[in-house]
């Protein structure tokens, strides 16, 4: 027995001394391994790589929030039903009623529903003017606010761009919430912003993320919406990954101060919903269209009368004229438009355009967003590479049209010679249309030299329909801005007295 607890705690007296020797010699073993491993590390280029005992900078959106939420609208818009499809509707047959079709009831089926579509605004004046996108509103028969506090109010249109997709509303009252409005040119790559809207018809949603990108074109299709032409556009977009959906569109994109630094556009999507990319444009650009379609009713477009090319692009269209330049950035000068601004300032072809206003340009959508700053009449600065040499020249920019006047929208009563007045209900439904016009007052002029009467309707000018005097102007001014050797009116007019469709074509370079 007494051997027995000898052998126990002779062999409980080995384990503890084994324990003690295998403890202090990992410690001994640990702490030279991380000598080694530190001291390896921090030769030469190399350091390690770890958590800091600094905590990271805590951003604090609430404020940028707070100031944001209340100037962000809830935009609804509304198209109204065929009428000529509730016409057709109320003429079935006796037979029909009582018997059906497949045995379906005619009486029993949803009459057609007004197309509504929803997304953001943002109040910009104490006094209710907001600001949104083009293609919330296009061809909408009504447009209704609601703001943060949950009241409505009915929209005017004062005036849209389809080249920018800005548009300007106005509702009547005072005091509104409005969001200050910041330095688009000053946001850096990485800084923090925050996008406010209503996406997916949730009302007062705030996401954060940072500028992706500046300056980022050739973002969305081309091409404009069934029955509308296509139009040229201005894309030097701010790219982030802001959660921006489908209701975003409109709404705020605003700096961690809450200063509104653009109007969220687009996202990047083959769902139709957020993965990753959204648009916004640059609060630049925003403020001179807004001022234009308040003051002008249209947006002013200043021109250099160049065409252009890019350097990557130059490079593998024409790399002889490429292997010349002394410069890797810019834009290159392909050809200069006879009596434009850059002839007449003395710019010449296979000059590269490095700057506007000391402002660097390196692509197309940089180019743009600068000139998109100024009206027709101002007068620039532009920097360019000739060779082995550095130019500026003051380039005073002109319109469209080849001048330096400021573009006013002219009423249809002053260009074509007659009044237009909308359509009623009941006589869209007499006649089985859902869109035109009614030409009244004629005056001696293009319509009437034409054959057209008082009476008569436009149904389409140059393959857009047309339900308002509004659209055939901007028709009609879209027209007078192209080549004079393409400006021609093409009508399909509708003569009420015998239902007849008739086409007709109006020169109007006179």
């Amino acid at each position: 027995m007494k051997t027995t607890w000898k052998l126990f705690f002779g062999f409980i007296l080995v384990s503890l001394l084994s324990a003690f020797v295998a403890i202090g010699a990992y410690s001994q073993l640990n702490k030279n391994t991380q000598t080694s491993v530190t001291g390896l590390f921090n030769q030469g280029n190399f350091r390690t790589v770890g958590f800091s005992n600094v905590a990271a900078e805590n951003t604090d959106f609430t404020k940028a929030a707070e100031q944001s939420v209340n100037a962000v609208v809830h935009i609804k818009s509304v198209i109204n039903p065929n009428p000529a499809t509730l016409r057709q509707r109320e003429e079935i047959d006796i037979f029909e009623y009582f018997f059906g079709r497949g045995g379906i009831n005619p009486y029993q089926q949803r009459p057609p529903q007004p197309r509504v579509g929803f997304g953001s605004g943002v109040i910009i004046s104490t006094d209710g003017y907001i600001v949104t996108n083009n293609h919330l509103i296009a061809g909408v028969d009504e447009i209704e606010v609601t703001t943060n506090n949950d009241k409505t109010y009915k929209a005017q249109l004062i005036g849209r761009d389809e080249t920018t997709d800005i548009a300007l509303l106005k509702i009547d009252g005072k005091d509104f919430s409005v969001i200050p409005f910041g330095d688009s040119d000053a946001l850096k790559v990485g800084e923090w912003v925050l996008a406010v809207g209503n996406p997916f018809n949730l009302t007062s949603t705030v996401t954060a993320g940072i500028v992706s990108a500046k300056a980022r074109g050739n973002i969305l299709p081309r091409g404009g919406r069934q029955g509308q032409q296509d139009v040229p556009r201005i894309e030097s977009y701010i790219q982030t990954d802001a959660a921006v959906n489908p209701g975003n569109s409109g709404g705020a994109l605003v700096n961690t101060h809450g200063e509104l630094v653009g109007i969220n556009t687009a996202i990047y999507s083959e769902t139709g919903n957020f993965i990753g990319y959204s648009f916004a444009v640059p609060i630049s650009i925003v403020k001179k269209v807004i001022t234009d379609l308040k003051q002008y009713g249209i947006a002013q477009r200043a021109l250099l009368g160049v065409k252009i090319s890019e350097l990557p692009t130059l490079k593998k269209e024409d790399p002889d004229a490429y292997n010349k330049l002394k410069v890797t950035e810019g834009i290159y000068v392909g050809e200069v438009i006879e009596n434009g601004a850059a002839e007449k300032a003395g710019i010449e072809v296979g000059d590269v355009i490095t700057a506007i206003n000391d402002s660097k340009v390196k692509n197309f959508a940089e180019l743009q967003g600068q000139l998109s700053r100024y009206r027709p009449g101002d007068k620039v600065n532009v920097q360019v590479q000739r060779g082995s040499s550095k130019k500026t020249f003051t380039v005073e920019l002109k319109n469209d049209q080849g001048t330096t006047e400021a573009t006013k929208v002219l009423p249809p009563k002053d260009i074509l010679g007659a009044s237009f007045k909308e359509l009623s209900r009941e006589t869209k439904m007499q006649l089985g249309i859902d869109y035109g016009v009614e030409v009244t007052d004629l005056l001696n002029g293009k319509l009437k030299a034409a054959g057209i009467k008082n009476g008569f309707i436009i149904l389409t000018a140059n393959d857009t329909r047309i339900s308002s005097s509004n659209d055939l102007t901007r028709v009609v001014q879209a027209i007078l801005k192209q080549d004079p050797d393409n400006r021609g009116l093409f009508l399909r007019v509708l003569n009420p007295n015998f239902k007849k469709v008739e086409y007709i074509a109006i020169d109007l370079n006179d």
